[in-house]
């Protein structure tokens, strides 16, 4: 068994079982599925996020594996991967609560609880509007370069996100938001990957999902060159010639991404 608590968790819960207690936790319900459940609730004023895991079963794992997914097992992947993130300077969630029980990976009970990151918006509603009433052009600079800048660096410490999507970047908003304060932070970790160093079929996956999930906010060529340039730390002509092949890649594979969405609707 796994376990940590801090406050207020760890006075709430001194001398009860955690496991039974997460479960008694009550809220805003966002995701109710089969073997886990997310959920808002509010301790002393203070909103927190809820990810319970029960475990999805033999059938599920199997059913995941032979269509070459990787099955989430428990709250364990989004665990590791705040830590990491916390370790290289990648803003995220804090974690205040997490407990894992159980060897078998089919029924293995676990949770996490974050603290909520309030008040916020997400990157994709802040930029919803950008085609018709352009940001400032320094503000975008500066967006762009800082979510390159997260981006390369969560891969280079070996985490890939398998959610990667603009909707996942939180910009903070409780001052003014400029092109020299602003605050991003990066949620939404429970399907990430924790190694030694991303590969590189898992690193593309991100940024094919990042650029599609961009297509339609009016990035020009020079956004996606100062892209480029701040997620790779390389000069911009070692990165034309070398990353040729992975640049065509991304073009074909965010374009089918976008006519997938345009016909069958949402695919995030």
């Amino acid at each position: 068994m796994r376990l940590m608590l801090l406050e207020p968790f760890k006075s709430l819960w001194h001398g009860e079982d955690p496991f039974v207690e997460v479960e008694r936790l009550d809220g805003q319900v966002y995701r109710e599925l089969e073997g886990r459940r997310t959920l808002r609730t509010e301790v002393d004023g203070q909103g927190y996020f809820v990810k319970i895991h029960r475990g999805i079963g033999w059938a599920e794992i199997a059913k995941n594996l032979l269509t070459a997914k990787a099955p989430v097992l428990g709250a364990g992947q989004e665990w590791r991967a705040i830590q990491r993130l916390h370790e290289v300077g990648v803003p995220t969630m804090t974690a205040v609560a997490y407990g894992e029980r159980g060897a078998n990976p089919a029924s293995q009970h676990s949770f996490i609880i974050t603290e909520e990151l309030a008040p916020t918006v997400s990157l994709e509603d802040f930029t919803a509007d950008w085609l018709e009433q352009p940001p400032a052009p320094s503000l975008k600079r500066a967006l762009i370069a800082e979510v390159a800048r997260m981006a390369g660096t969560m891969h280079r410490a070996g985490v890939n996100h398998r959610d990667f999507y603009i909707c996942h970047f939180l910009l903070h908003t409780n001052k003014p938001v400029t092109a020299s304060d602003f605050r991003l932070s990066l949620i939404d970790l429970h399907r990430a990957q924790v190694r030694a160093t991303t590969p590189p079929r898992w690193r593309n996956k991100d940024l094919a999902g990042l650029y599609f999930s961009a297509i339609e906010i009016g990035l020009t060529r020079g956004d996606k060159l100062r892209f480029l340039r701040e997620y790779f730390q390389r000069p911009l002509r070692e990165i034309l010639r070398d990353e040729a092949t992975l640049l065509s890649w991304l073009e074909g594979k965010a374009e089918r991404l976008y006519r997938r969405k345009q016909r069958y609707g949402d695919v995030l």
